[in-house]
């Protein structure tokens, strides 16, 4: 009897141990690890940009035009930020590089397009200015005459020959030679004589080496007197082939 009890309680012993381990909770499984889809790695930036044209005279215009793969921002020194991808026109004031430094995920890369600004060419001043002028009468002195006449005197001769040295060392300076003769005589017969009188002069400097294109004639006869006394010393100044820079 004893034994069978025995075996009663052991029987009954296991069903509970059964019945306690069916109602534990089944544990859930972890998830598999998830993988990155084929093709989808991480790509480095590429980066393009070009200048047209790529020299140029200032206020002269230059088209920027870039393109970027791969790039979550993109700049350009001395323009800022910029779309990935576009076109902008730009007026250099002097040489410049223009950079462009893209960035993304996998890094970042750069590009630099130059643009040469050519030196603005030379002004050229007037050689006709004042002190040109005054240099000119300094050095360019009138002929004088004898009364009724324009044979070329002695010292006339030396001072035609001093004008021509100092136009052949000046061949951007032209002259007017115009001739002049006192108040003697009629007005007809005085602007022949001043004619001849200026002729006389450009011959002068003819021979001397300086062209013809550099030199006009013009008389004046008696009708602008540089002295109106009628006196011998006034005549005198009156009779002359008289120098001027031609405009």
């Amino acid at each position: 009897m004893k034994q069978r009890n025995r075996i009663l309680l052991t029987v009954a012993v296991l069903l509970a141990m059964l019945t306690v381990a069916g109602c534990k909770k089944k544990t859930v499984a972890p998830p598999a690890s998830e993988e990155a889809p084929p093709g989808t790695s991480i790509q480095t930036p590429t980066a393009q940009i070009t200048a047209t044209p790529a020299v140029v005279s200032a206020g002269d215009q230059v088209v920027l035009s870039w393109k970027t793969t791969d790039a979550t921002s993109v700049s350009i020194d001395g323009i800022g930020d910029v779309p990935t991808s576009g076109v902008k026109t730009v007026t250099p004031t002097e040489s410049t590089s223009y950079h462009l430094l893209a960035r993304g995920p996998g890094g970042s890369a750069d590009a630099t397009a130059r643009v040469t600004l050519n030196a603005p060419p030379a002004v050229v001043v007037p050689t006709t200015t004042v002190s040109t002028e005054e240099e000119f009468k300094a050095n360019v002195q009138d002929a004088f005459f004898d009364y009724d006449t324009y044979d070329i005197r002695g010292d006339a001769q030396a001072t035609l020959a001093r004008d021509a040295s100092w136009l052949a060392s000046h061949p951007d300076i032209k002259v007017v030679i115009g001739g002049y003769c006192d108040e003697r005589g009629s007005n007809e017969y005085n602007l022949a004589l001043g004619q001849n009188r200026a002729d006389a002069a450009k011959n002068a400097l003819l021979t001397a080496g300086v062209a013809a294109t550099r030199i006009r004639v013009i008389s004046y006869g008696k009708e602008k007197p540089f002295c109106s006394e009628s006196t011998e010393e006034c005549w005198q100044q009156n009779r002359r082939a008289g120098f001027t820079l031609d405009r």
